[in-house]
This record gives C-alpha cells, structure tokens and sequence, in this order.
C-alpha cells in the first residue's frame, strides 16, 4: 500500500522476484479481506500514517526507501508493524520474507541423504525406493541426484527421457529458488519430483545452487531424499548440512566396513545424525549390528534382499515399485518411524526375505 511511484515499482520487482503476485492499494482497502487476510501486507512510510485504526495483525511491515522519513517509527508502532524496513539495503531479506508469504512456510520436509559406504553398495536404489515408497504413501515427495557420477537416478526410475529441468538449469542458482516453480519444473516420475543430471556436458554445482535448490525443496514440505557421493567438497556439504539423517548403506564386508568408516569420517563433520544401514549377505561371524559397532554409529536398519530386483527394473519397475516386495514393506516401516517422530529413533526391522 503506497502512493510513492518509486516505491511501488521496487517493490513489484521484488514480488516478481519472490515468485508472487501483489495486490496494489493506495489506502486501506473497502474490504477488511485485502488486509486481514493478505499473507503480508507491504505499507509505504507514505501511507503509514493512513493505516491508523486498521485492525491488529502479524506481517505488516512499513516499507520505504533510502533514509527514514520523520515519525516513521512512531507510526510503524501504531499500526502494529513488525518492522521497518529501508531499500535497497534489505531488498535481499524482503525477496525472502515475501516468497516465504507467498508460498506458506509450515513444516520442513523431513530430508534424509543416503551414502554409499563403498561403489555399488546400493546407495541410489536404497535411495530411489525411499522415495518411491514415500510418494505411493501420499507424501509430497523429490528426489534429488547429489551424486554427478552416478549415472543419473532418473535412469534407475525410467526417466531418463522425461521432460522437465535437470541439474545443468540450476547451476548458476546464486538467491533464492522458489520451492512451487522448482517443484512444476521438475520430471514427474511415480507419483515424486525427481532432480537428476543432464546427459551431455560436466556440470560443477556451486555451493550456492545447492544451498538454494535444497531449500526450496526442503520449504514445500513432505518428503526430500538426497542421493549423495562418498566425497564431500563444498556443494555435498551444503546439501548434508540440510538433511535430518544421513544413512551410510554398509555391506556386510571387512572392506566394506573399512571404507565406510573414512566416508562416516569426512559426513559426520557436517551432519550430526548419521546411521547405518547394514546390507548383507554378510562375512563369516558378522551381522548388522556388528557392522553397526565397527562404525561406531547407531544402526538404522537392515537393508532387505529382493531378488528379482534388476528384471524388474528391466522391466520399468523402479526399486521399490512392488508394494508388496521386501524392499517397500521395509521403505514403508521406515518412513512410520521417521515421519511420525520426525526421525529414525532406532533400528528398522529388516533382512533377507
């Protein structure tokens, strides 16, 4: 709400920047709906003094440019205003506050990563049936490819030739991403959102990107699982800041278990919740609680055998895509856990079926 021309064409710039469409008033509207039930309401110091009597709410901020005008604060207490803010100084905290308005924040989605504690150890199906299992319960849910050398996770789900935005489209995301826009550009592929890699040149994803795409993933809510490398440099260690648990997918295996535990080392200095998921078959004298203890992490769970599990994905079935198959009953008892306690609070029962 302003009368101040410049001011106006600022802060239309910045709800175009935020992903929002604005509704303009010069004084208050006829209509108590357009004040009180607006999810932010933007009042130009100009017209500040003009919202005198408007009834109390949260999200009115006073709004105006360069150096305050007098009695700016005065009036900001008198209608209620959480603050007052100066452009273009706080142009980039105000973009952030208005996509958060426009978007709805409630509850972050539960994010969870998987590690591979060696190559091949089944990181990314473990990672796919998750995710799988999440959707076909009704959680919103996306899938995000963290690894570039892993060949592309849509390829395990059937996608690769889906339409839709692919990593290469976000790699010079340096501000904000905006959580709905990510989700419509994304492939739909088994009920999720699935962010993958492209197929033709070597993209780096800067820190930044990563940092945004994953907050705007993690701001729709649901579910987030996040395929991760056994490297970490700096863009792993912004998505691995941003997850709630980490699980390092260990087999059964003297070897196994040595590489895991420098893999564990370089996550565990980002990421404080971090567990295992043991994976048989395993070596003489071992089992899922040993591997557990050799890492010095609590146990997650025990990943299941499914045999038949590669005709099946030649066949289009993505991992978990039988509901009734081992892997998806064990996805499912783990999201019971997760998303009603909002993380893993032991073991998940697992095995070979």
């Amino acid at each position: 709400m302003t009368e101040d021309v410049d001011l106006l064409d600022d802060l239309l710039r910045l709800c175009a920047a935020a992903g929002a469409e604005p509704e303009v008033h010069h004084t208050l509207p006829d209509h108590r709906e357009g004040w009180e039930q607006a999810p932010m309401v933007l009042v130009g110091d100009d017209a500040a003094a003009r919202c005198r009597g408007a009834a109390r709410r949260r999200g009115v901020m006073v709004v105006g440019r360069g150096r305050d005008v007098p009695d700016v604060w005065r009036r900001a207490v008198e209608i209620g205003a959480e603050c007052v803010i100066r452009l273009p100084e706080s142009e980039t905290w105000l973009v952030d506050q208005i996509a958060n308005a426009s978007e709805g924040v409630g509850r972050p989605a539960v994010t969870v990563g998987v590690i591979g504690g060696r190559g091949g150890a089944g990181a990314s199906t473990l990672a796919c049936a998750l995710a799988v299992t999440a959707a076909r319960a009704g959680q919103r849910t996306m899938l995000i490819d963290g690894d570039p050398l892993g060949g592309g996770i849509d390829v395990l789900l059937g996608g690769e030739r889906a339409e839709g935005m692919r990593w290469p489209d976000f790699a010079h995301s340096k501000g904000r991403v905006g959580g709905g826009a990510l989700e419509e550009s994304l492939p739909a592929l088994h009920g999720l959102r699935v962010l993958s890699w492209g197929r033709d040149d070597w993209v780096v994803i800067p820190p930044p990107a990563m940092r945004a795409v994953l907050a705007a993933a993690r701001r729709l809510g649901g579910v987030v699982v996040v395929d991760l490398p056994r490297r970490v440099d700096e863009a792993v260690a912004e998505a691995l800041a941003q997850l709630d648990l980490g699980l390092v997918v260990v087999p059964g295996e003297l070897r196994a278990v040595a590489a895991a535990k420098r893999v564990a080392s370089m996550a565990g200095m980002v990421l404080d919740d971090l567990r295992v998921m043991a994976r048989g078959p395993y070596a003489p004298g071992l089992d899922a609680h040993w591997v557990a203890r050799a890492m010095r992490l609590p146990l997650a769970g025990e990943l299941p055998l499914e045999r038949g599990l590669s005709a099946e994905q030649d066949a289009g079935e993505p991992p978990g895509g039988n509901a009734r198959g081992p892997l998806a009953r064990f996805c499912a008892a783990f999201w019971g856990q997760a998303l009603i306690g909002e993380r893993v609070s032991g073991p998940v029962a697992g095995g070979t079926p």
